[in-house]
């Protein structure tokens, strides 16, 4: 991994000024992407365990509570 992260700073370092900001909001997108993805899984994770408690035993006996 460190050879990589080495091989994108030499690249960077090659660059204008001017890209490197495209560099930045590239680097950005790929996080928020990423984070966005891992939100979606754990909407799905806690959809999916809420599905347990949807029947009418339970519900009869939290009406009563």
């Amino acid at each position: 991994m460190q050879a990589a992260k080495q091989k994108i700073y030499n690249l960077v370092e090659t660059l204008p000024d001017f890209q490197l900001t495209e560099i930045a909001n590239f680097i950005l997108f790929i996080k928020m992407r990423d984070e966005n993805k891992l939100h979606k899984d754990l909407e799905a994770l806690s959809v999916s365990s809420t599905d347990f408690w949807n029947n009418e035993i339970d519900d009869e006996v939290w009406n009563n509570v």
